[in-house]
């Protein structure tokens, strides 16, 4: 007999009137269609739960990343996430402080991060990582704890234009 394993949904880690006025701000603050928001915040969550336990840097896409700025203003909730998933504060670090020294491409970074989400357990939406790894540069780490970011003000240049059409 085979028995199906489900994974796992960062949406699930939060309770749910969190997770919805989340995925509002974000399709407010940053005009995406709803059903879009919901996908970056689900996997910003998953993102930073397998961050919580990486034995190695991780880096979330730029669209993923939207969620983690957003969540980060709900600091009471943020904090009490973070000590829950993790035992401890999970710090957004940018990489212009020169503290987390670049040792991997994009790309690579992309590649490890998605793994792990998986190796963690949880459903990855693959197109909201793949259309953010075509940086010109390799600064795009950031994040204490072993995380990292690549958002557009670390010095990389994405094609945000894509983010508004990724298919489900």
């Amino acid at each position: 007999m085979t028995v199906a394993v489900e994974d796992l949904t960062g949406q699930g880690l939060v309770r749910e009137e969190l997770f919805d006025r989340l995925v509002n701000r974000i399709a407010k603050e940053h005009g995406k269609p709803r059903e879009l928001a919901a996908r970056i915040m689900d996997q910003a969550l998953a993102f930073l739960a397998a961050c919580a336990h990486a034995t190695e840097p991780l880096s979330p896409s730029e669209t993923v990343d939207i969620g983690w700025h957003t969540f980060i203003l709900y600091t009471r909730e943020y904090a009490a996430f973070c000590d829950r998933i993790a035992g401890r504060f999970m710090h957004h670090e940018p990489s212009d402080t020169g503290a987390i020294p670049v040792t991997r491409s994009p790309a690579d970074s992309m590649t490890a991060t998605v793994e792990a989400l998986r190796s963690a357990g949880f459903a990855v939406d693959l197109p909201l990582w793949v259309a953010s790894t075509k940086c010109r540069t390799n600064d795009c780490h950031q994040c204490s704890q072993g995380c990292t970011s690549s958002n557009g003000d670390t010095g990389c240049h994405h094609h945000p234009e894509r983010i508004d059409t990724v298919p489900a």
